[in-house]
């Protein structure tokens, strides 16, 4: 074999090389988001299970009468909230 015959023997042995490794990045990758996407599905379920566990813990405490006045105005405020979306959702209905 001559010399340019065996570089380019070389040079197609390490492009077949690249090619699968290539490959196997983008499966890694690919893997990866989906790993991705279902960790971030588990945190928003997560933060919604916190959020209604927090809110339970202050009907409790409303409950108990154990809230401080500042809590007792934050829950107030969240009420109002709560009240305010019902009212809106009950409008759009009665359209």
């Amino acid at each position: 074999m001559s010399l340019g015959e065996e570089q380019i023997k070389r040079i197609h042995e390490k492009l077949q090389q690249l090619l699968k490794q290539h490959a196997a990045i983008q499966k890694e990758n690919q893997q990866l988001k989906a790993d991705l996407e279902n960790a971030q599905k588990q945190v928003s379920q997560y933060q919604g299970t916190a959020e209604s566990l927090k809110q339970q813990v202050s009907i409790l405490q409303l409950g108990n009468g154990e809230m401080s006045e500042n809590d007792k105005k934050e829950f107030e405020k969240k009420l109002n909230t709560y009240i305010k979306e019902i009212d809106r959702c009950i409008a759009m209905l009665s359209e």
